[in-house]
């Protein structure tokens, strides 16, 4: 991965494995637990970081310029859903009632 973000995505067949070769990255993940919290961290050269299958997750450039990291993933069919896009895409798929409860807001 270089000279780009991965916005929240999930893989739901698949664990990521992902290590950091250049720079720093910020990565993150939700947890499943009713209280849905992040978990995040800045990683240094060097470093490693596990997602579990089907959790949300992210990866973000550090502050000094583009990253280079690797990533395995557990399956040869991994599949990705990329969250922004299917909720917020050119057409999404949901009605506007189901977002406005999904998001706690007035339609």
């Amino acid at each position: 991965m270089t000279d780009s973000d991965h916005p929240p995505h999930t893989h739901p067949r698949d664990t990521e494995i992902l290590t950091v070769l250049e720079r720093t990255l910020y990565v993150g993940f939700e947890t499943r637990t009713p209280k849905n919290r992040l978990i995040s961290k800045i990683l240094n050269k060097g470093e490693v970081f596990e997602f579990l299958e089907g959790l949300i997750h992210f990866q973000q450039n550090g502050r000094c310029g583009n990253s280079v990291a690797i990533a395995g993933l557990s399956s040869p069919i991994p599949g990705v859903l990329t969250i922004a896009n299917i909720v917020f895409g050119p057409n999404p798929t949901f009605s506007d009632a189901v977002l406005a409860k999904a998001f706690q807001i007035d339609k």
